[in-house]
């Protein structure tokens, strides 16, 4: 009766231990397997960041471009307003030149 006993505990403790060892395996797979899923995760947010950083700076290359055409436009009408003011001012400028040269301005 103790032989039989002590036979029901070595095999109830080598049960034991391959549910132990089938336990640890386990484990050691979940862990793998979330490295993996943590890299696929990182190598994702890597390439989304660098999408985003790309699209960022197209954006602000549009915006920098569109900015250059409006300060363009700007200056293409300040210019021509400045133009138009000094051909006016010179025109009168001769004039009354002309009008003192000539002393038919009022004295």
């Amino acid at each position: 009766m103790v032989d039989e006993t002590l036979k029901r505990l070595l095999e109830a403790e080598t049960k034991a231990e391959q549910v132990v060892a089938r336990a640890e395996e386990e484990c050691q797979a979940i862990i793998e397997q979330a490295r993996l899923d943590a890299l696929v995760a990182d190598r994702h947010h890597a390439k989304r960041v660098a999408e985003i950083h790309t699209t960022f700076l197209d954006q602000a290359e549009q915006r920098a471009q569109q900015t250059i055409t409006e300060l363009q436009r700007r200056y293409t009408e300040h210019s021509l307003a400045l133009r138009a003011s000094a051909l006016q001012h010179e025109q009168q400028a001769l004039d009354e030149a002309i009008n003192l040269l000539t002393g038919s301005g009022n004295i």
